[in-house]
């Protein structure tokens, strides 16, 4: 029987799995490291390290950035210098010590030791300014954003070399979502023009320094971005939507990237969910987009769920769907 990370490998290589990666298996995510990632606590609200002002209201499934005028970081693009301040990179090596005692632990033949990143740069941009700011300021002011995205890269490329000097990862789970369910919320054109060369730059980095595989998080429709995933040096588009055509994407680019969800977390992480209800979707998911090229899952941005006891339904009915097809 091959490991997670063996049976991983062979999915993703188009070789011989012998049963279906069930989600995040394969990954052992290192999260707790001194370059922080804040978030508020549910029903909270915070000042996170950007200055940004994120609320977790109660009922709601997680974060996120409160843009009222005068909670805005950047008000006017043009300035954006004047009140974007990057946070601290440098710490003291003991305050690396928690974290790598836990990478110590990870048996890297069986898991990946995992470095978890968000925001990424198009969410970073929205944080800052809002998502219709930030989404004018790309036709208005193009000059700003230009500016602004070299800044957030450089601050990006120097979070990845701590995390490439003291933790060592071979693989990286990196947040930024590019669209809503139906669409990208920039076109391809713009996409290639303001997102895709900060993205080569930064994987880049990660593969030219031990990390074997590049992990990308947008639950959202993405189809059309998928050659420029390939080009920045993605392995693996994690919540990848049913509103995509997973299986036209498979047949299309499997072998130059593999695509991990298919299971809208909407349709089976919710107050009222059932185990048949999980089955059938994950059942669907296994039979039309096949073995390879393919991990099935949640499109949730981590190994949990919303509700308790989805996730663990889910890998359940995955190893189910194994012992049907393998």
């Amino acid at each position: 029987m091959l490991t997670k990370r063996q049976n991983l490998v062979e999915v993703i290589k188009g070789g011989n799995p012998d049963r279906f990666v069930k989600q995040y298996e394969a990954f052992k995510m290192i999260m707790k490291t001194p370059i922080t990632r804040l978030k508020p606590p549910v029903g909270g609200e915070i000042k996170n390290e950007w200055g940004v002002t994120l609320r977790w209201p109660e009922g709601q499934l997680g974060s996120f950035p409160v843009h009222t005028q005068d909670l805005k970081v950047i008000k006017d693009i043009t300035k954006w210098r004047d009140s974007v301040k990057a946070p601290q990179l440098i710490y003291p090596e003991e305050a690396w010590e928690e974290a790598k005692a836990f990478v110590a632990q990870i048996n890297r033949e069986e898991e990946f030791a995992t470095i978890f990143v968000a925001p990424g740069i198009f969410e970073h941009l929205h944080y800052l300014m809002g998502m219709e700011d930030a989404l004018m300021n790309f036709y208005e002011e193009p000059e700003a954003m230009h500016e602004l995205i070299d800044f957030l890269t450089d601050f990006e490329l120097g979070l990845a070399k701590e995390f490439v000097d003291h933790l060592h990862p071979d693989a990286l789970f990196h947040h930024d979502d590019w669209g809503s369910q139906k669409n990208s919320f920039i076109s391809p054109e713009m996409f290639k023009e303001f997102i895709l060369p900060a993205y080569k730059k930064i994987y880049g980095f990660y593969k030219a320094n031990g990390v074997e595989l590049v992990v990308h998080h947008s639950d959202s429709y993405a189809a059309n971005l998928v050659p420029f995933m390939i080009e920045m040096g993605i392995d693996i588009w994690q919540g990848v939507m049913t509103t995509n055509n997973t299986p036209e994407l498979i047949k299309q680019y499997g072998g130059q990237i593999t695509f991990m969800g298919n299971i809208d977390s909407g349709v089976i992480d919710f107050p009222g969910w059932t185990r048949e209800n999980i089955a059938e979707h994950v059942e669907r998911a296994c039979r039309t987009c096949g073995k390879l090229y393919f991990i099935p899952g949640a499109s949730q941005g981590l190994g949990v769920s919303s509700f308790p006891g989805v996730y663990e339904a889910t890998d359940e009915e995955i190893d189910r769907m194994s012992k049907i097809m393998f």
